[in-house]
Parts: C-alpha cells; structure tokens; sequence
C-alpha cells in the first residue's frame, strides 16, 4: 500500500444460496474504508447480503456514509434503502439515473468527486451496459459495475444499453487511466477478484486494443443470453433505490 494511500478496499462476494442460473457471475460489492475517520461506503450491495454487510461494519468499527450504486441492477436487488435505514448512509447514484431513480440522496454527475473522510471518490459517466452507468474512481483504483468486466464487458440489451456507447465509454475513459489502476468489476465468471486497466486493454477478449468499434459492435449483436430472471422484480425495485412494493 503507498504511503499517501488513505483506504482500504474489501472485496464482498455474493452469498445469495438462491442466486440465479442466469447470474453465477458472483455479483461483487465493495467496501471502501477511509483510514483517517472510520467512514466508509459501501458500493453495489446486495439485498440477500445485508445483514453480513452491516455486521462487518460493525466489526471494523466502520460509519457507513454513503450506499453508492453503479446502475440500476436487473439481476438482484439492491440493499441501499435498507442500509439507509440500518445505518442512516446517503444513497447515490450516478448522474444518469437522475430523473428515473426514486429514492436517492445524491445524483453524482461525471467528474463530481464524493469525500469522506480524507478518501475521495470520483464519478466518471460510463454509459453503454445501461444508459446510466457510472464508474468511481479512487487515486489507484476504479469500480467498473458492468461497463467493463476482468476480460469481458456486461450485456447491452437490456435498459438503453448500446454497444457503441459502452465501447466509446470503455476505451475513451477508462483505458484512459494509468495501466497499473486496479480494476474491480460489478460481476466475475472465473472467481477473479480484479485486474488492471493495463491488463484489459491487451488481454479483455472484445475490448482489447486490438479490437475495432464495428468489430465489437458486430460481437455484441451476435451475442444471447438468457433474460435476467429477476428483471422484473429487481429493475422495478432498484428504480425505488431498492424499496420493494408490497
């Protein structure tokens, strides 16, 4: 860790025993920990998950300020409602969800920058998977959520997605980032933890620097998947910052 280096970052995995075939892409949530104050945020949490994650909060010692959220998820609920009303954290999204999402303290535009303590977090507009990703950016790291996976990149057919627009979003602003930043993606299929900008512009299998815009177009068009089958509780559900109907 660099002397200058305020933070910590946990890796939390998803422990939903119920977790969907369609999403054996473990989903990844973040813990990122200010050293100075004990504040922390959590990012992409999950709904089935909360009680570990408040738990672990607990243990460290840790005051949770911020629920922060990449996009409107499909494929599992968010916890950010419920982790505001467990430990009174802000709720942010993106500036991209501004005027779909319901429920959210903060809409953070595209270079808005997030302090707490004396770790800042900051906002880069990464639209494509959805047509309102956001990515967040520490000094040596970022959290892709779906924009950009280790090796691979998240759908683009459900939400607004756009091939063309994720490409521009993954090769004009994130592989703009030092090759040695940490990438640490919403989902894994191969029980990775991250990986580096440097990594995936050589080594990611439809956004390496040798791949051209029309050519990913073309292999996003021809890709199929399966149809979230949580899409039409989650998307509903986290367009409420993850309240549910009831």
């Amino acid at each position: 860790m660099a002397a200058s280096q305020t933070y910590s970052v946990t890796v939390l995995l998803d422990v939903n025993e119920t977790q969907d075939v369609d999403d054996r892409a473990e989903s990844r949530s973040y813990l990122v920990a200010d050293h100075t104050s004990g504040q922390a945020v959590l990012i992409d949490a999950v709904l089935e998950n909360i009680e570990r994650d408040v738990r672990i909060l607990k243990e460290l010692g840790l005051t949770l300020r911020f629920a922060i959220e990449t996009h409107v998820h499909a494929d599992h609920i968010t916890a950010a409602s419920l982790l505001k009303d467990r430990t009174g954290a802000q709720i942010v999204y993106g500036g991209g969800a501004a005027g779909t999402v319901i429920g959210a303290d903060l809409f953070l535009p595209d270079g808005q920058t997030l302090r707490f303590g004396e770790t800042a977090l900051k906002a880069l507009a990464t639209p494509g998977h959805t047509d309102g990703c956001t990515s967040y950016v520490l000094p040596a790291a970022v959290f892709t959520g779906d924009a950009l996976f280790i090796r691979g990149n998240g759908r683009t057919d459900l939400q607004g997605g756009s091939a063309a627009t994720l490409f521009d979003s993954v090769r004009q602003k994130l592989f703009a980032m030092p090759d040695d930043t940490i990438v640490y993606p919403g989902h894994d299929y191969q029980g990775r933890v991250a990986s580096t900008i440097g990594e995936e512009k050589r080594f990611n299998e439809r956004l390496n620097l040798s791949i051209d815009k029309d050519t990913f177009i073309e292999m996003m068009n021809r890709r199929t998947q399966p149809r979230p089958a949580k899409i039409d509780i989650a998307v509903p559900a986290n367009l409420r910052a993850g309240r549910i109907e009831r």
